[in-house]
């Protein structure tokens, strides 16, 4: 039975994030190489952006390739850099008759020009969309993405664009990659593990995390669902007391 009906429609987050973690271990647990796990990791994507959109969640953000995945070895980088340019070609029907615009975050620049190129058209096309926004992080980094903002507003205040007292938590959100995004207000972590992995360390500030054994590979509609009632059933307090939340 599906646990879709219990959700309270009414306390739906407006940004749920997830680190898609888990696909070597699948892989290897079935005797297979890790771009197995990769390749199969494609039907979660999908599941889980249905799902969302299902939902009427605004965005969602998923954590398809860190800075320090380049690190990996080639054969695995490269497969990931087919794989997103085959799933973008494969989805823009999808996104399209949902509506979901596509968006990124990163250093995009350090992509092989093909999948650019194919971002590059398929954010194009859905750039209208306003049901949903599907947010890839692509050679992504959130201490990268904050030192790269610091650079910026420093550069503003030596052209005096801008004074030192003038900065405050708005300006800084205002130069990060997410300056169109609201903060993140759920967290997702598959495969058991319980770390943030340099992934929207200030956006995360006060979203509630949650961590599933569930390998990404195995992640299915059902399990998006889970994650929404935990969140559902939390007191998000933003540094306040309960009784204070409670008032009318």
């Amino acid at each position: 039975m599906s646990l879709l009906p219990q959700i309270d429609t009414q306390k739906i987050p407006q940004h749920v994030a997830i680190i898609m973690d888990g696909n070597g271990r699948w892989a290897k647990q079935k005797g297979m190489a890790r771009v197995f796990g990769h390749k199969n990791g494609v039907k979660s994507v999908r599941e889980s952006t249905e799902a969302a959109r299902e939902l009427g969640i605004k965005v969602l953000t998923l954590y398809a390739f860190s800075t320090e995945n380049w690190n990996r070895p080639k054969k695995e980088v490269d497969t990931l850099m087919s794989l997103l340019v085959s799933s973008l070609k494969e989805e823009l029907k999808t996104l399209q008759k949902n509506d979901i615009k596509l968006q990124t975050i990163g250093q995009l620049e350090n992509l092989p020009k093909k999948a650019q190129k194919e971002l590059k058209e398929v954010i194009e096309v859905t750039q209208n969309n306003t049901s949903m926004i599907l947010n890839l992080a692509l050679s992504y980094g959130s201490r990268e993405e904050i030192v790269n903002t610091m650079k910026n507003i420093s550069k503003k205040v030596v052209n005096k664009e801008l004074s030192i007292e003038e900065i405050d938590e708005k300006i800084i959100n205002n130069h990060l990659y997410t300056f169109n995004l609201p903060d993140v207000d759920l967290m997702i972590r598959t495969s058991g593990e319980k770390r943030i992995s340099n992934f929207l360390l200030w956006q995360i500030a006060y979203a509630e995390l949650y961590f599933t054994d569930v390998l990404w590979p195995d992640f299915r509609k059902e399990d998006f669902f889970k994650a929404i009632l935990d969140y559902q059933h939390r007191e998000r307090r933003f540094g306040k007391i309960s009784e204070q939340i409670s008032k009318p």
